[in-house]
């Protein structure tokens, strides 16, 4: 329990505002600060729950040695200055759900995702299966639902869901999972990690304080996987949809501890990366005790997640998809992967000094590419040197248009951005949402 602390909140997020509110019922003196001027209503209501706000660009003015805690927002670095002087005053920073998880029930089972792609559509499936039992189930994390919200309907022995990010990650230290997943790993958010391997060791820590009676849910694909995580106590559950695994595919079916689970042709989203991220629900799922016909039915009707790979509409023949949660090469990839037909494809966003070599090989189906936002020129660049047509715009709106203009019929116009929103958006929800609208407006 967080109790009788003065704390300072780092950034007025959805999981800064909802942990601010939550610890406020604790006798906690909170203090919470960001750069950005707030919504009124919720400076009413911190207000009245006695927690001052402070905006502020000099945050680190705010901190002292009389301060118990720090619980900052997972998007802020840990070079921050506040962060440094936390540190050196020997304060310790977290986040909102290693805050959270001190106040969650007793015996709540906790499954926890991760991965560099693949852990929303994983988490959401795991979820969404899981409630065809009678075990109360819950869902939060990094697909924007902070525990702190929904701790108060979470009772005793009840299933926790969690998606986790490398960036929640790195100021986790008490929190300890039931099951785990890492559904691959590639290089991502290097701009955010010092190197590659630094990042990899923060995505272990969704084994922390891991036993034998822990799961560990693998994928049997990834070398580096499995080479992460060789020395992990855990019990581990391997998963492919390459080669013979605890879960993987044969004739057509995902077969389950030598057991046919379903047929690919009776699940409605495709590819092999879906395929994997189902693969990882099933294994869930059978442990508490789901039935092969409610995994068949759910699965049936399952369209995705939004914003990945999401079917938005068809007008004039071209079919249109909204995959702004691709925010990296990796999941571009995927995307591209994912389709046969003809593709126009519309990337850009916020430069984070990465290459976009990595897609190269991945392009054969794409007629053009349209490019906007802060990584536009080097886009540009990049469509030239594979002799790929290329048109620069300034945003969104206007490269959504000219996509639509130069497609054809059983053309695919795909968003699929390989770069975060942030150049132009407040996050890749609000992105997509965007793009979707202006679809609706063609």
């Amino acid at each position: 329990m967080i109790q009788n602390k003065k704390i300072l909140v780092l950034g007025m997020a959805r999981s800064g505002i909802s942990i601010a509110r939550f610890l406020s019922r604790f006798g906690n003196d909170i203090t919470i600060t960001d750069l950005k001027t707030q919504d009124e209503k919720i400076l009413d209501e911190f207000a009245k729950l006695n927690i001052k706000v402070i905006i502020t660009e000099n945050q680190e003015e705010l901190l002292d040695e009389t301060f118990d805690l720090v619980i900052k927002n997972p998007a802020i670095r840990k070079d921050n200055k506040t962060v440094l002087k936390a540190k050196n005053l020997k304060i310790d920073v977290i986040n909102e759900i290693e805050a959270s998880y001190h106040f969650l029930p007793k015996n709540v089972k906790i499954i926890a995702i991760t991965g560099s792609n693949g852990k929303t559509t994983t988490t959401m499936i795991t979820y969404e299966l899981l409630k065809y039992t009678s075990n109360r189930v819950h869902l939060a994390g990094n697909m924007g639902i902070p525990l702190s919200s929904i701790i108060d309907k979470i009772k005793d022995n009840d299933i926790l869901v969690l998606e986790i990010s490398d960036h929640q990650l790195c100021d986790m230290y008490n929190f300890k999972s039931d099951i785990s997943v890492i559904t691959n790993l590639s290089k991502v958010h290097l701009d955010f990690h010092n190197s590659y391997e630094e990042y990899k060791d923060i995505k272990k820590r969704i084994f922390n304080n891991h036993n034998e009676k822990s799961i560990a849910i693998l994928n049997n694909n990834d070398k580096e996987v499995l080479e992460l995580c060789k020395n992990i106590p855990s019990k581990k559950i391997f998963f492919s949809s390459i080669i013979k695994s605890d879960a993987y595919i044969k004739n057509n079916k995902i077969i389950y501890n030598g057991e046919e689970i379903i047929s690919l042709n009776d699940i409605k989203i495709k590819g092999n990366h879906n395929y994997e991220n189902i693969m990882i629900g099933i294994i869930i799922s059978k442990m508490y005790g789901i039935k092969n016909d409610s995994i068949k039915d759910f699965l049936q009707k399952f369209n995705g997640v939004e914003h990945r790979l999401e079917y938005v509409k068809t007008i004039n023949g071209i079919k249109f998809y909204n995959d702004s949660k691709s925010t990296n090469n990796k999941s571009t990839i995927i995307a591209l992967d994912s389709f046969n037909d003809p593709i126009i494809l519309i990337m850009g966003g916020l430069d984070r000094n990465i290459a976009f070599d990595e897609i190269s090989s991945h392009l054969n189906n794409v007629k053009a590419i349209v490019c906007y936002g802060e990584t536009k020129e080097k886009i540009f660049t990049f469509a030239l040197e594979n002799n790929k047509k290329c048109f620069v715009l300034n945003n969104l709106k206007e490269a959504t248009k000219k996509a639509y203009e130069i497609a054809s019929n059983n053309d695919i116009v795909l968003l699929s951005p390989a770069c975060a929103s942030w150049d132009q958006f407040p996050n890749f929800e609000i992105r997509g949402r965007e793009f979707k609208n202006i679809i609706d407006n063609l």
